[in-house]
């Protein structure tokens, strides 16, 4: 499929296609809007079936990174690398090298971090070669490091958001637990939530049985788990035409990008009365600590920029359902609107 064919083209600005047999890496770096400012998004390292299948990923997951970057308020546009063939023979390293010399012969329209299956270590492994890359180590009282629990509290605020009370006795179901899920386990376990949780790696579930006194559902039925939320939080497409009509809860806010399969799910959403919160607005709280970093800015006010998250979430569904759309749509037109008259503004 050539890049045109695909789908999820959006007039991307560039697509980069990498390859470096010696260093073991093969990857994609999609350049989705450069309108606002660099175009800000995490390097994602997983396993695909196919390239084509990555070039997708790498489409949708930049197209999101420019939504989600303009209604956080952020001078940054959007993109977003994806690795799918990393270190032969163990040369994890040697990968990470190749990759963070391909973002710097794009000369700073593009800036990394981690994501999906990378890391801090690896995101000082591409500082090796490049000066557009954060999540980096912190400074004393300098924004930086790992991004997840930023991301973790700007779910966990919306999460409140959209269920629209406090999660005190609430029961929410978390597919997943990286990163971000984990840390979203504890927010909400200490804010008095009950857990049924699912991950591919059984260990983590039991540790979050251990640690919150979590239920153990099966990857394949945690949608279905009677619960007040559901939050997914691991890979994208998990509300499909198939998953939808068994959802167990009301609610759907969680960390993952991507979520809807395809934009018709959002009105099956909809139309079941399921109250669905924007994967890229709820999970912002990442990329919010990201461009604190690379523009050098204080520590002390990111957290007050991710709360902020959760007042965001409350208007747009307002909007949403006085305007009997789908809420998705709300955000994808206010994002566009906003990518088009180059406002940088927070969205109220």
């Amino acid at each position: 499929m050539s890049l045109a064919q695909n789908p999820d083209f959006d007039g991307h600005e560039q697509v980069v296609f990498l390859t470096d047999e010696a260093a073991g890496l093969a990857a994609i770096i999609a350049i989705h809007s450069t309108r606002l400012g660099p175009a800000a998004g995490g390097c994602r390292a997983a396993t695909y079936f196919s390239p084509d299948a990555a070039l997708t990923d790498a489409l949708r997951l930049s197209r999101g990174m420019s939504f989600k970057n303009a209604l956080a308020g952020l001078p940054a546009g959007g993109g977003k690398a994806v690795i799918y063939r990393l270190g032969v023979n163990g040369r994890r390293e040697a990968g990470f090298e190749a990759f963070g010399k391909a973002v710097d012969e794009l000369g700073g329209i593009y800036v990394t971090a981690e994501d999906v299956g990378t890391g801090v270590p690896d995101m000082e492994v591409v500082a090796r070669r490049t000066r557009f890359v954060a999540g980096l180590p912190s400074r004393p009282g300098q924004a930086g490091g790992d991004p997840s629990p930023w991301t973790a509290l700007g779910v966990f605020v919306a999460l409140e958001a959209a269920a629209g009370r406090p999660l005190a006795g609430a029961r929410v179901a978390v597919q997943g637990l990286g990163s971000v899920g984990f840390k979203l386990c504890e927010r909400l376990h200490q804010a008095g939530a009950r857990l049924v949780v699912a991950d591919v790696d059984r260990a983590r579930a039991l540790q979050a049985q251990d640690a919150f006194g979590a239920d153990i559902e099966s990857v394949e039925r945690i949608h279905a788990a009677d619960a007040d939320v559901f939050s997914p939080n691991a890979l994208g497409a998990s509300l499909s035409i198939d998953t939808i009509p068994e959802l167990g809860a009301p609610v759907v806010c969680g960390g993952a990008n991507n979520q809807l399969a395809t934009a018709e799910d959002g009105h099956r959403l909809l139309a079941r009365g399921v109250t669905y919160a924007p994967d890229y607005v709820a999970n912002a709280g990442g990329v919010i600590n990201v461009m604190a970093e690379y523009l050098g800015e204080p520590a002390d006010g990111v957290e007050t920029r991710v709360r902020a998250i959760g007042g965001r979430m409350a208007d747009l569904l307002a909007q949403a359902r006085a305007q009997g759309l789908p809420p998705h749509e709300v955000a994808d037109a206010m994002a566009r609107e906003r990518i088009a008259r180059r406002a940088v503004e927070p969205v109220p």
